[in-house]
């Protein structure tokens, strides 16, 4: 199971928010190229990137620190957060990042999605944002009747292969990840699953390799000492 140490970057610096809430905002520091080193020296291979700023549809607020982050790492970088356009998706490609995570888009605008997914299908995953099965989009704020297995299904039928999900309820919390999602997720999807949200101790990190998720990602509770990247690597090496 990869682990994916997370960037939540809003106004160039590195924040959490709870439960996806724009005002229960959590700064951490204004030095993202640092934070992101931080990172690979500790031994990060992968580097998960969300633009908080962008996925408000606020799209030039953070890309020079976005640009800078690429240029300073040696290791693999995705990101999400407000890429809705071809001309992003492929920007963000040529500079450097590994894959692009497409959120509202692929819920809103499914011509769009396919395009995309037809020049960059290696370098793209679906992200989909959550509150008991059901997507929100527009940075958390807009709500939609769609389930994820409705999304899954076109993400199989189209070939893009890598799904990132994210319960809201439980992001930011540091309660546990929602276990029994990503095990229906694993048992009627064909994808590679990654999971975002609560994921907060040792059991988590059991649980989640157990049900053999492609990924895990992990931010406040890196952040706030809940857990370290040096213990949850051993974890995975001695199971």
């Amino acid at each position: 199971m990869i682990i994916f140490p997370a960037i939540d970057i809003k106004d160039n610096r590195c924040v959490r928010l709870t439960q996806g809430r724009f005002d229960n905002v959590k700064i951490y520091s204004d030095d993202l190229v640092g934070i992101a080193k931080s990172w690979e020296d500790t031994g990060a291979e992968y580097l998960h990137l969300v633009d908080l700023d962008g996925a408000r549809g606020n799209f030039n607020i953070n890309t020079k620190s976005i640009e800078k982050i690429i240029k300073a790492l040696n290791i693999t970088v995705q990101i999400g957060g407000g890429i809705r356009t071809y001309e992003r998706a492929k920007e963000l490609i040529e500079i450097g990042v590994n894959r692009v995570i497409l959120g509202t888009i692929a819920i809103e605008n499914i011509e769009l999605t396919e395009k995309i997914a037809m020049d960059f299908g290696k370098n793209l995953a679906i992200s989909v944002d959550a509150i008991n099965g059901k997507a929100k989009t527009r940075g958390w704020e807009k709500e939609t009747d769609i389930d994820v297995f409705e999304i899954c299904s076109y993400m199989e039928n189209v070939g893009i292969k890598t799904l990132i999900y994210t319960d809201i309820l439980k992001d930011g919390m540091l309660q546990g990840a929602n276990i029994e999602m990503y095990e229906k997720l694993q048992n009627n999807t064909k994808l590679n699953i990654i999971a975002s949200g609560g994921i907060s101790s040792i059991d988590d990190i059991k649980a989640l390799n157990e049900l053999n998720v492609h990924g895990a990602i992990i931010g406040k509770a890196f952040y706030d000492n809940k857990l370290s990247f040096t213990e949850v690597i051993k974890c995975l090496q001695n199971v």
